[in-house]
């Protein structure tokens, strides 16, 4: 697999897109940090997976949703309400 040469020429067409202004140190200290991020991801690709499933999420979901089962309540949210009409709440005329 071919990788890219992370250079300082690099480093200078990426602050330039992306308007970023580093001086020369930074822009050194960048090439070794990157070289040292992409060395770690090429161990990664090393590892044999050819047996492992793709994974989108870290744990595993089963069914996450109840049964939607209709419940009597025990309370009447009416009960202490001045202004009802039947099983609503009465409001005053709009029209």
């Amino acid at each position: 697999m071919e990788y890219w040469k992370i250079d300082k020429e690099l480093i200078e067409h990426v602050c330039k897109i992306a308007r970023l202004a580093l001086s020369n140190e930074e822009k050194e200290k960048f090439v070794k940090e990157l070289e040292d991020i992409l060395s770690a991801f090429r161990k990664i690709d090393e590892v044999d997976t050819s047996d492992t499933r793709p994974s989108f999420h870290p744990l595993e979901f089963k069914n996450v949703m109840r049964e939607d089962e209709p419940k009597v309540w025990k309370w009447q949210p009416l009960a202490n309400a001045r202004h009802k009409e039947k099983n609503y709440f009465k409001g005053p005329r709009i029209v």
